[in-house]
C-alpha cells in the first residue's frame, strides 16, 4: 500500500465504485506528465447526492461543501486510473475548476469549492495546493449542486 493510500485510510476516505460517464467524453486525458481530469459532479453509485441550486431557499453551504468533497473523491478515483493505481505518482495538483449551481447574485461559490480544495490538501499536503476558479452557474448535469474538474502533474 502506498503513502497516499495510507493517507486516504487515515482520513477515513473511500473512493467511489466504478462509474459510467454521463456523456461522450473521456474521464481523463494524459499528455506526458500532465493529466486533465474531466468535471465530476457530486454523484455516488449512480445517484446525485446533492441536487438543485445552492443558496437561500436551496441547498445550504455546508451541504454543498460536502458535495464538493464527493466531487473531489470522484476526481481521485479518476486520477487513480490515470496513475495506473499509484496515487504516489502525483507530483502536484495544479488547478481546480469549481462550478456551483446557483441563482444570480450568489457570491459564496468559493466557500463551496473549498470543500474540494481542502480534501486535496488533506490528501496530498503541499502538493495538493493549487490555483483555482470557483464560479456560479445556472445548471449542471443531473441538476447537481456542484461540479469540479482538475489538472494534475505526475512525477516519475
Amino acid at each position: 500500500m502506498g503513502r497516499i493510500d495510507r493517507r486516504l485510510q487515515e482520513l477515513d476516505l473511500t473512493l467511489p465504485p466504478p462509474w459510467t460517464p454521463r456523456g461522450a467524453f473521456l474521464p481523463f486525458r494524459r499528455e506526458g506528465a500532465l493529466v486533465i481530469l474531466s468535471g465530476q459532479i457530486c454523484e455516488w453509485e449512480g445517484r446525485v447526492t446533492c441536487v438543485g441550486p445552492v443558496g437561500p431557499d436551496g441547498v445550504d453551504i455546508a451541504t454543498a461543501r460536502a458535495a464538493a468533497r464527493v466531487c473531489a473523491l470522484n476526481l481521485l478515483y479518476t486520477l487513480r486510473l490515470a496513475c495506473k493505481s499509484d496515487l504516489d505518482r502525483v507530483g502536484q495538483v495544479l488547478r481546480l475548476g469549481g462550478f456551483v449551481n446557483c441563482h444570480p447574485g450568489f457570491g459564496d461559490s468559493p466557500r463551496v469549492i473549498d470543500g474540494a480544495t481542502e480534501l486535496f490538501i488533506d490528501v496530498f499536503g503541499e502538493a495538493g495546493r493549487h490555483a483555482r476558479t470557483a464560479v456560479g452557474v445556472a445548471g449542471l448535469p443531473g441538476n447537481a449542486s456542484v461540479e469540479v474538474d482538475a489538472m494534475v502533474t505526475l512525477a516519475g
